[in-house]
This record gives structure tokens, sequence and C-alpha cells, in this order.
């Protein structure tokens, strides 16, 4: 499988039409019974999030969070969550909430920030984006999750790879991601990843919040929501349908991971 070639100093793969993304996010949602909730952000944008409880009478194994589409020049995100949601085959005892899309603005325009030229992914310590503070607001009437997936793309890297913040040191979900991504997408093998140390694809960064002077989502999750959370990039330079499936993949191994080790 052969690299693109097309991303120097920047991504120039393909766009897509977020409207349409998102009408068939929504579509799919209500056709299998997804509770839907439209959070206003100003006169211009409201987000899409859509939560289902477990579909069995016991007790969820796991509650799990999902976003995409925090960075309006990583498409593969937002496709991924509307393939996920048109097929449908969550595992019945997890309870799930998804956000396809946290800054639609940003892909209307074809770049990484807002309207404003905010990047969001850095907004979650001292927020001042329309749009993050929604999500906070409505993240901070959920109850807590078990685990929680931001799905990304890295216009710079060699392949697949995962970020975890596992602040227990529970049983790591990410070997297991990356094995089964493997099947469809290349893993980036290099031994430092955006100046972190990297291991078979997987990196693990500072846990301590004052590390980070901007805060990512992940932060806030971690901070607040979880104790669990893995970013999965996948790789700009590949097709999308082959970064479309990475990311397909790797939620779903995820899943089915976490609820092994309930």
């Amino acid at each position: 499988m052969q690299r693109l070639g097309k991303n120097i100093g920047g991504y120039y793969g393909e766009r897509i039409e977020i409207d349409a993304v998102l009408s068939d996010c929504l579509l799919a949602a209500k056709q299998y019974g997804w509770s839907v909730e439209k959070l206003p952000c100003d006169t211009r944008i409201e987000l899409l999030t859509f939560t289902r409880p477990s579909t069995i009478d016991s007790r969820p194994s796991a509650h799990v969070y999902i976003s995409a589409g925090i960075h309006g020049d990583e498409p593969a995100g937002p496709v991924a969550m509307r393939q996920l949601l048109r097929e449908n085959k969550w595992p019945k005892d997890i309870s799930l909430s998804v956000f396809p899309c946290l800054n639609p603005a940003g892909f209307a325009m074809h770049r990484r920030e807002n309207a404003e030229g905010l990047d969001l992914n850095r907004q979650y310590l001292q927020p001042l984006a329309a749009e993050t503070r929604a999500h906070i607001a409505w993240l901070q009437h959920q109850p807590r999750f078990d685990l929680c997936l931001a799905l990304h793309e890295d216009w710079e890297s060699r392949g697949f790879y995962v970020y975890e913040l596992n602040a227990d040191s529970q049983p790591s979900l990410a070997g297991k991601i990356v094995e089964r991504v493997a099947e469809v997408c290349p893993i980036d093998p290099s031994e430092l990843i955006e100046g972190r140390p990297a291991q078979n694809g997987i990196i693990r960064p500072s846990l301590d919040p004052t590390s980070r002077p901007q805060w990512p989502e992940s932060f806030f999750l971690l901070t607040h929501k979880t104790r669990l959370t893995y970013t999965l990039e996948a790789p700009s330079d590949y097709p999308l349908s082959t970064r479309v499936a990475a990311l397909v993949v790797g939620v779903r191994a995820a899943l089915d991971a976490i609820r092994l080790n309930s």
C-alpha cells in the first residue's frame, strides 16, 4: 500500500461535504432508534449528538463516548462515524454517546480551525470557542464514561497510531486496536511521533494536566469524565477509504476489548 505523497506542509487530500455527511449520520441514527440532540453553539452552528443505551436488559458492560471531526482538515473521522452508524453493528451490551463532528464550520471552510481561526482541540482548559463551550456544557450533564475514543488524522504520519491516556493502569486496549487496524492500514513504525516516544504505533504521553497549557478534548475527558481515553490517528497520506477503514476497525477493536475487560 503506497502513500499518496500529496501532503507537503499540510493536508491536501480529499474533501467532504460535511452537511451531506451529517445528514446521512442523522438519518441512520433515527433509523436505528438513537436519541438525537442538537446543541446550538451560535446562530450559525449546531452540534449533533446521538445517544443509545444498552439494548439488553442487564447492566451495560460499558458506557462509551466517541467523537470525530474536531479538526476540519481530517475528513476520515466523520465519514467513519457515518459508516459505523449506517452499519449499526454496535455491541448490544454497551451504551453509547456519539458526536459525529465537533467542528462543522471548519469542514465547510476546508481548514483545521473553526470559523474564528481557533483550534478546537486546544480549547478545553480555557474555552473561547462557542463549539467547545456547548460541548463542555453537554459533557458536564453526562454520567462518567468507561472509555472515550476520539477519531483523528495526521497528515505527517507514516501510518496509523494511537495515543493512550490510562490513568489507573487498566488493561491496555492499545495493542488490540493496533493489531486489528494493521489488517487494513499500515502502522507508523517510528520511534518518535509528534515529538513523543512511540512503540509499535502506540504513544503514552504524560498524564499530568499541567504539562499541557492548552488542553485537548482528551485531557478534559480524562480530568472530568473518564479514566481511559484513546485518540486514534489515521494517516492522511493514504486514500480516504483506507483511513476510514482504519478508524472503523479501531473503534470496533476498542469496543470488543473493553467488553472483555469489564
